[in-house]
């Protein structure tokens, strides 16, 4: 998932489905603690925003890609995404007329009504990227139309994860390799919440960012948490 999303491509829109999908086959192929794993993490990290992403993504509504896999679903038959999608969309329009218009729109889409009737919209929903068939078919549906230029063209990046990998390597060096796991954890959830409170505009909190602290605070890291 990390190698799929670092990327320079938008790829918000496919996070959903390529970790479903994943731990199906995960669960299939290996025992039960590696699905519980992938389950718990795609827990911690799934967002309504994925799900909303999800949605605008109209390859998950056509006939090819639903009968691929007989346990597929279209993003207006999941509950789970339906009820993702509805806080979203609770969230960003909170005008009952804006959001009412917005059910309405979601409502031609996934039914294909209205100006999605046209067999030629419907026909390049599985070939056209999503972005352009919003361009082409989407000026009917204005609210729908903004939100999807807005998520499909948000790229991804692993730059979170490999900062906090930096951390990890900072603490767990080879001259303190003898810490235990669940310190070196506990070392990195400190170090991480100090960087972040650097950041707040108190005179008496230290810079914490690693490669640019002063040795001295670095020193004063170490000896505070080992004491």
């Amino acid at each position: 998932m990390i190698r799929a999303c670092d990327t320079d491509k938008p790829c918000l829109h496919l996070v959903y489905e390529m970790w479903d999908s994943m731990i199906e086959k995960v669960n299939i192929v290996f025992y039960d603690v590696v699905h519980r794993i992938l389950v718990a993490q795609w827990v911690k990290n799934d967002t309504p925003l994925h799900c909303l992403a999800h949605s605008f993504h109209l390859i998950y509504y056509i006939d090819a890609w639903l009968m691929e896999d007989s346990t597929s679903c279209a993003a207006h038959r999941d509950g789970e995404i339906s009820q993702e999608r509805t806080k979203c969309f609770q969230r960003l329009f909170p005008n009952d007329d804006e959001y009412s218009r917005v059910l309405d729109e979601y409502e031609m889409i996934s039914m294909k009504n209205g100006p999605f009737e046209d067999l030629t919209s419907i026909s390049k929903m599985a070939t056209m990227e999503p972005k352009n068939w919003w361009v082409k078919f989407g000026a009917k549906t204005p609210f729908h139309q903004t939100l999807d230029f807005r998520l499909l063209g948000q790229p991804s990046s692993s730059s979170c994860v490999e900062r906090n990998w930096s951390t990890y390597a900072f603490i767990h060096s080879p001259k303190r390799s003898k810490l235990t796991t669940s310190r070196t954890q506990d070392l990195v959830y400190i170090h991480n919440n100090l960087r972040l409170l650097s950041r707040t505009p108190k005179d008496d909190v230290k810079m914490w960012d690693v490669g640019r602290d002063e040795k001295k605070c670095i020193s004063v890291f170490h000896i505070n948490l080992n004491s």
